[in-house]
């Protein structure tokens, strides 16, 4: 299982669609981020509470060089980055900003190796997608990345091999797992609506073509190796161009969904793209009330039925998530979400009707 990328199989029977898949039926995991400082505590809460499809924890809290802008940018190859009072920015040359960076994703992955070296099955791990990047990282002068196609490509390419590193590194770490690498694509919609600001933050970026977007998106899909899931918690996510960028799921806040996305999301489904349902709010971790799963699951479920789909293939394309990243949340607010999550997936799977 470790490492294989194969097309996911059109809707059909439930024993192939879950073969498709590279996460088990009824499976739940995080969307990301979570609370502290602790890389080996991080790691072992998730674990312990995600065994079946855990997922490498991030830490922004830590500062800088932990936020998911500054940690991805610092798997960039040769395009080194440094930090700035306006946010990260293209630098001459490596410098401390970066250091410091990659010196937290390291602990983080000797922490994974510590933890999880024996482990076997999927190992979902994260980091921000090409274009978000590009809508917040500046360029040396002090323009957005956005503003300057060339930079733009430089960015995808080093940024797509970089990824690729990365992937090939926890593989080294983790030999049983078999990785999924999700992509945050928050600045997507806003990328492709034209309202990423200006650094100066007076005006705003044209809009960037959807072909181009889909190129750009499919280019680093295809290098990473690896099946990958595009997360996007804002509205209007697009979902059809993530499906023909080659997204082997789509990882969306149920929330957020409007009724004009059902159709592309129905035909991203029957094309064999999973879906991780994000459905459990952070306020579940919030004040110490009990979630509902039963209220957790079934806007899903409506969802399934408006779709047309089989109630049975719901917990086998499905994957239970937070609604968004738990950064600011309380260890013990975090293990109620995570719990919440595990409980609706059981629900999902149990009582699939």
């Amino acid at each position: 299982m470790a490492g294989a990328l194969r097309p996911l199989p059109k809707i059909g029977r439930v024993s192939d669609v879950a073969d498709g898949l590279p996460w088990p039926p009824g499976s739940a995991t995080g969307v990301g981020s979570i609370s502290g400082a602790g890389p080996l505590e991080a790691v072992r809460l998730v674990f312990g509470e995600f065994p079946e499809l855990p997922h490498l924890p991030e830490l922004p809290e830590r500062g800088p060089g932990a936020d998911m802008i500054g940690r991805s940018a610092a798997l960039c190859v040769e395009l080194p980055v440094e930090l700035q009072p306006s946010g990260w920015r293209v630098a001459d040359r490596p410098g401390r900003d970066l250091r410091r960076a990659l010196s937290h994703l390291a602990y983080d992955l000797d922490a994974l190796e510590e933890v999880a070296g024996t482990y076997e099955g999927p190992l979902k791990i994260q980091a921000a997608g090409p274009w978000t990047l590009a809508g917040a990282l500046e360029l040396r002068h002090g323009d957005k990345m956005l503003s300057d196609p060339g930079a733009v490509r430089d960015l995808i390419d080093s940024h797509a091999e970089g990824l690729a590193a990365h992937v090939a590194e926890v593989r080294k770490r983790v030999p049983g797992a078999a990785v999924l690498l999700q992509l945050d694509e928050p600045g997507l919609p806003g990328v492709l609506a034209g309202t990423v600001p200006t650094a100066s933050g007076f005006g705003r970026l044209a809009p960037v073509e959807e072909a181009v977007a889909q190129d750009g998106l499919r280019r680093t899909i295809e290098r990473a190796g690896v099946p990958v899931a595009v997360h996007c918690c804002a509205p209007l996510v697009p979902i059809t161009l993530l499906r023909r960028a080659g997204a082997a799921a789509l990882s969306v806040d149920t929330r957020l969904l409007r009724r004009e996305q059902e159709e592309p999301l129905g035909e991203a489904i029957e094309a064999g793209v999973g879906l991780f349902l994000g459905v459990v709010d952070r306020g579940h971790g919030g004040s110490g009330r009990s979630s509902d799963p039963a209220a957790n699951v079934e806007p899903v479920r409506e969802l399934w039925r408006r779709l047309g789909f089989r109630p049975e293939l719901l917990p086998v394309v499905g994957v239970v998530t937070p609604a968004c990243g738990l950064a600011g949340l309380s260890p013990a607010g975090t293990r109620a979400v995570f719990a919440a999550c595990r409980t609706a997936a059981r629900v999902l799977r149990d009582e699939p009707g």
